[in-house]
C-alpha cells in the first residue's frame, strides 16, 4: 500500500488523514473537497500532500466520506474510475440503501461498506482530531462480498486507527443506528430549538442552563448539511423511533400532569437501567 486518497476533508476524512500521516508517513494522501476553503486548510494542516479530484489510476485505498446522500453516486464514479485493485470504502452513517445500489456492480468486489462510530458535534477540517477513533466501534457491512485481498489493506489501516471491528447486516445497522444514534441528534436538535423559541421572550433563559442541559443539547450543534441527508436516507427506521419516542414522551406528560408520583418515579428507575447497559458496554 502505497497512496491513499480522501474525498471529503471534514472531522471524519481528516480524522482519518492525521491518523494515517502519524502513523504512515511513507504513504502518499492526496485528497479533495468541495468546499474550497476546507480543501485549502487541508493542505495548510498536512492532511493531504495534494489537492485532486479524482484519485490516481494507482492508488490503492479511496476513503469517502461525504454526505450520505452524496455517496451512492460518488461510490460508482469511483469505482468506475479506478483499477482492479484499488479498495474504495465509506464512512456513511446509513448503509442499506448504498448496499443495495451497488450490489450488481460488476466491480462490488472492490467495495467494501464500512461505519466509524465516531464523532463529534463539530466539523470541517479544524474539527479533525488525531484520536477521534482510538478504542471506538467500525462496523463493517456484508464484508464477505469485498475482495479477501484488498480487505487486507482496510484491516491493515483499522489497526492503525486502533478500532474494534463489529460485523452486521446493513438493515440491522441503520435500524439500530436510527435509535441510538439518529434519534439522539433529532432529539437534541429540537430541544435546542424549544429553548430558542423560549428566549425570544426571556432573553435571560440561558443564565439558569446548566451542565445537564449544555450536555443534552450538544448535538444540536452539528452539521445540517450532514444530517438532513441521514435523516431522510433513514427515514423508515427514524419515523419508527420517532413515534416510539413520541409516545414514551406523551406518557410522561400524562403522568406528570395528573400528578402521579409513583408512575413516574417507576419510569424513571427503569430508564435508570439503560446505565447499566452502558457500563457493560464501556467493560467490552
Amino acid at each position: 500500500m502505497k497512496k491513499i486518497h480522501i474525498v471529503g476533508l471534514g472531522l471524519l476524512g481528516g480524522s482519518f488523514a492525521l491518523v494515517v500521516k502519524k502513523s504512515r508517513p511513507d504513504l502518499v494522501l492526496t485528497g479533495y473537497d468541495q468546499n474550497p476553503q476546507h480543501l485549502e486548510q487541508a493542505l495548510v494542516l498536512g492532511m493531504i500532500s495534494e489537492a485532486k479530484e479524482t484519485p490516481d489510476a494507482d492508488t490503492d485505498v479511496v476513503v469517502l466520506a461525504t454526505p450520505v446522500d452524496t455517496l451512492t453516486s460518488l461510490l460508482e464514479e469511483t469505482l468506475a474510475s479506478t483499477g482492479d485493485r484499488t479498495l474504495v470504502f465509506d464512512f456513511g452513517s446509513t448503509k442499506e440503501l448504498i448496499c443495495e445500489k451497488v450490489a450488481n456492480n460488476p466491480k462490488r468486489a472492490n467495495y467494501l461498506a464500512v461505519h466509524p462510530i465516531a464523532g463529534t458535534e463539530n466539523s470541517g477540517p479544524k474539527a479533525a482530531e488525531l484520536n477521534l477513533f482510538d478504542g471506538k466501534v467500525m462496523i463493517i457491512c456484508e464484508m464477505e462480498k469485498t475482495d479477501v485481498h484488498l480487505k487486507g489493506m482496510a484491516y491493515e489501516l483499522f489497526e492503525l486507527m486502533n478500532m474494534k471491528l463489529r460485523f452486521m447486516d446493513p438493515k440491522d445497522h441503520d435500524l439500530h443506528l436510527a435509535f441510538v444514534s439518529h434519534l439522539s441528534h433529532v432529539t437534541s436538535f429540537m430541544l435546542g430549538k424549544t429553548v430558542l423559541d423560549k428566549t425570544a421572550d426571556e432573553r435571560h433563559i440561558f443564565d439558569m442552563a446548566g451542565s445537564g442541559f449544555a450536555s443534552t443539547v450538544r448535538l444540536a450543534k452539528s452539521s445540517p448539511a450532514m444530517w438532513a441527508p441521514i435523516f431522510i436516507e433513514n427515514r423508515k427506521n427514524l419515523l419508527e423511533a420517532m413515534d416510539s419516542y413520541i409516545s414514551h414522551m406523551q406518557q410522561f406528560r400524562d403522568k406528570i400532569a395528573a400528578e402521579d408520583y409513583q408512575g413516574l418515579t417507576e419510569e424513571m428507575v427503569e430508564a435508570n437501567k439503560i446505565r447499566d447497559i452502558l457500563d457493560l458496554e464501556k467493560e467490552r
